[in-house]
């Protein structure tokens, strides 16, 4: 990895704080968005905060090994996006069936600023993983007051594939095999992971997540407005698994409307890669906050 020697640096440095503050005690907290709850975990209490976004699929706890670590030193908040995990008990029922409506990046965003405007947060460092990163572009799109910075975990600025190569990856999720089809995504994407445990639980995550939302999520990604390119104008952390996938050309593309990028890759990493390497992952996150001046 790059930049490792300033990584080992700045650990030493925050190493006596990180002692002395010790663990900060965890807290559950629902934020409402039109009358459907959006969970999320807070850990610690200030205006600004580190904002964790999961990505397709998933819940909060795929941060598991940074929000602890990370809440030593700065604000952390885990959320739950509306249709996964602990979110979307129906505020007038009671009810634990997710709503049915349209799982869209906009909706995502909305849900966001509900959750820092329930948890007193003025302004964030959005972290979003995998589809969290239109998320989490999103969200600075619609709120830029309330962004200090953005960090994206394996996770793309540019459309993968066409309008129909999307629809045909699409169309056998909406099929009746879902469980078979997605299984099989969930275990490309973690292949390279050395931790069966590790893996296993991520497949058992994913899966629990309803067909109809993991679909409508999908699908909201064809809007070919979200892959605008304007630019963004504040600080920008990109961390990569070290993958044929990313082309040569896609730090040049980044660097044409970003003009504050820190661009960073992994090696020897799964799509998880917060899971696989979790202390560099965290220490790359402190350099960034560090030389923003956001922590």
């Amino acid at each position: 990895m790059r930049n490792g020697g300033r990584l080992l640096l700045l650990g030493a440095l925050f190493l006596d704080l990180r002692l002395a503050l010790g663990q900060v005690e965890p807290s559950s907290h629902i934020a409402t968005l039109d009358g459907v709850h959006t969970h999320y975990t807070n850990y610690g209490a200030s205006e600004k905060a580190l904002l964790f976004v999961h990505g397709w699929s998933s819940d909060e706890t795929v941060w598991k090994k940074q929000a602890p670590e990370l809440a030593k030193l700065i604000r952390v908040l885990t959320v739950d996006l509306p249709g996964h995990g602990q979110s979307d008990q129906l505020q007038s029922a009671g009810q634990s069936e997710r709503p049915e409506i349209a799982y869209t990046m906009d909706y995502y965003a909305r849900a966001l600023d509900a959750v820092l405007h329930d948890a007193g947060v003025k302004k964030a460092v959005l972290v979003g993983h995998s589809n969290g990163t239109l998320v989490v572009w999103q969200f600075y799109r619609h709120y830029p007051q309330e962004t200090a910075g953005l960090v994206i975990v394996d996770g793309s600025l540019r459309p993968v594939g066409t309008p129909e190569e999307m629809e045909k990856f699409i169309a056998p999720l909406r099929a009746p095999n879902y469980a078979e089809t997605s299984g099989k995504i969930i275990d490309d994407i973690t292949a390279p992971m050395t931790d069966p445990e590790e893996r296993a639980a991520i497949r058992k995550m994913m899966r629990r997540t309803p067909q109809r939302v993991a679909v409508s999520e999908f699908e909201a990604t064809l809007d070919p407005a979200l892959w605008k390119v304007e630019k963004i104008d504040v600080p920008f952390l990109i961390i990569l698994a070290n993958s044929p996938f990313w082309k040569a050309d896609y730090k040049p593309y980044l660097e044409s409307f970003i003009p504050n990028l820190q661009y960073e890759t992994f090696d020897g990493v799964s799509h998880f890669l917060m899971l696989d390497k979790p202390q560099e992952f965290n220490q790359t996150v402190l350099v960034f906050l560090k030389k923003n001046q956001l922590l």
